[in-house]
């Protein structure tokens, strides 16, 4: 028997018994069967049957870090939000970068958008911030995204990503047009995670100490350069590195090149938003820059990595709910939906009690609540406390502090289309960034679409999708027809 030296520690069970033998499980004599009363067995078995949880069904494949966020300019007359208060004021974060369709085994490299929310333990609590590498998304309702979803992953009956699948969607959703564009060009595959840009994509409020309320959305524009790889580089580097973002990120942090990117922001006065030209909550378009001009915030630095990936990374839980004084929801239709899905589904994968890991419990303040039991809780709470409110025992109360301001609503509840602004469209924006692009970036991007569109089996499926194309530019549509029709013909 190996004696433990006299610094080693020892061993122990869960209940932290010492463990005599860890080498040879409990017989019935020398070579004998294993005996039930072997405890230490039993339980690392059943442990080890219980160490994953159901991956997340979308932005399952991720990588994360740690960092801080320092404000350089002063914010002060937008938003009354602590965090934002001095010029200065540093505070830290979370970050977690993912793909979005694949699963948890994907490649890095894949086409795919990418995921970039941000977690900022601030004193007044967690502000999650959920966006993506793209500005925009593929659908405007919430209401569609688990038929897009659905369309995007595996096919139930193949078990394998159906390009009949994933057009057919695309060619019942015309507002998919422009983020298509954007996922087939050349940011489609970012050479990692530190070469691309995040954008909170959605449409944000922010409310200054006077009540003054401004829309506002989020641009986090990186300081290493936007570095792309082409479908060929992607392919390659997926087959002979599927683990290559995450090795990137981690490998420059421990060399101590740390990450950083600067934060923007575009902001509208509340009361230009329903005479703007389109609908300035539509998730599928874009404020042009020449109307509302980009004013920094800060810098986000990323300067340590995880100690423990699945702990750290895959039981980190965003929900755009966590919002601080200062900062609110809009009308966007899609935030307005991930504002309760986004939590329930933690609530399915990691318990209800999820907040009090420590990669997602506040850590700046504390939180105070009535929350009370349920799975893997905790004695994080006062001893003795109330579990009711209110309470003559000197439990939390309410602040009277509205995080934001209140949105203005009106008419009857139904199931309402989006209202129409004087230019609302679906493939306007799709055009306009096909004609900012150079001549190699569009022969790319016609490449990267006639690729998967002359995969179709269904001819009326390709027309739905041509005439999208075609209506957002007619030389656009022309060249993916052209190219759509020469790879079918081969």
């Amino acid at each position: 028997m190996t004696k433990p030296t006299p610094t080693a520690r020892v061993l122990t069970t869960e209940s932290g018994a010492p463990v005599a033998d860890n080498q040879n499980s409990s017989t019935a004599g020398v070579g004998g069967p294993i005996v039930l009363q072997d405890q230490h067995l039993l339980e690392k078995l059943a442990r080890f049957n219980r160490e994953r949880i159901p991956e997340r069904v979308v932005h399952a494949r991720g990588s994360g870090a740690y960092g801080h966020f320092e404000v350089t300019d002063d914010v002060t007359g937008f938003t009354s939000a602590d965090f934002l208060s001095a010029v200065g004021k540093r505070t830290e974060l979370f970050i977690r970068f993912s793909t979005v369709a694949d699963n948890l085994g994907g490649p890095d490299a894949a086409r795919d958008p990418r995921g970039f929310a941000v977690k900022f333990y601030t004193e007044e609590g967690n502000y999650d911030l959920v966006g993506n590498n793209t500005p925009v998304f593929f659908i405007k309702d919430p209401l569609k995204f688990p038929d897009f979803i659905h369309s995007q992953k595996r096919d139930p009956f193949t078990g394998k990503q159906e390009p009949d699948n994933v057009w057919d969607f695309w060619a019942h959703a015309p507002e998919a047009t422009h983020q298509v564009t954007w996922l087939m060009g050349d940011r489609g595959i970012p050479a990692s995670y530190r070469h691309m840009n995040g954008y909170g994509s959605h449409t944000y409020q922010w409310t200054n100490a006077e009540g003054e309320s401004f829309f506002v959305k989020y641009h986090f524009k990186t300081n290493q350069g936007i570095r792309c790889l082409s479908a060929e580089q992607g392919a390659e580097l997926s087959g002979t590195d599927p683990n290559s973002h995450q090795t990137d990120l981690l490998q420059s942090i421990e060399r101590g090149v740390y990450p950083s990117w600067t934060l923007y922001v575009q902001l509208m006065p509340v009361a230009e938003a329903a005479d703007y030209r389109f609908n300035p909550f539509d998730l599928t378009k874009v404020w042009p820059h020449k109307d509302y001009p980009l004013q920094r915030v800060g810098r986000m630095v990323l300067d340590r990595n995880p100690d423990n990936v699945f702990a750290e990374v895959e039981q980190s839980a965003f929900s755009p709910n966590n919002f601080v004084p200062g900062i609110g929801p809009s009308p966007d239709k899609m935030l307005q939906g991930r504002l309760f899905a986004y939590a329930d589904a933690h609530r399915y994968r990691l318990g209800v009690n999820h907040t009090q890991l420590p990669v997602n419990a506040p850590k700046a303040t504390v939180a105070r609540n009535y929350g009370r039991d349920g799975l893997m809780a905790t004695n994080g709470y006062d001893r003795h406390a109330k579990n009711y409110e209110p309470n003559s025992y000197g439990g939390p109360v309410q602040s009277d502090r509205p995080l934001a301001a209140p949105l203005a609503v009106n008419g009857h509840v139904g199931t309402h289309a989006a209202p129409a602004h004087t230019k609302d469209d679906d493939f306007i924006q799709a055009g306009e960034l096909y004609r900012l692009m150079s001549e190699d970036e569009k022969q790319r991007l016609i490449a990267n679409i006639a690729g998967g569109l002359s995969q179709v089996g269904r001819e009326d499926v390709i027309e739905k999708n041509l005439a999208h194309f075609h209506a957002a530019d007619p030389e656009y549509g022309e060249r993916v027809e052209a190219k759509v029709r020469e790879l079918r013909e081969d």
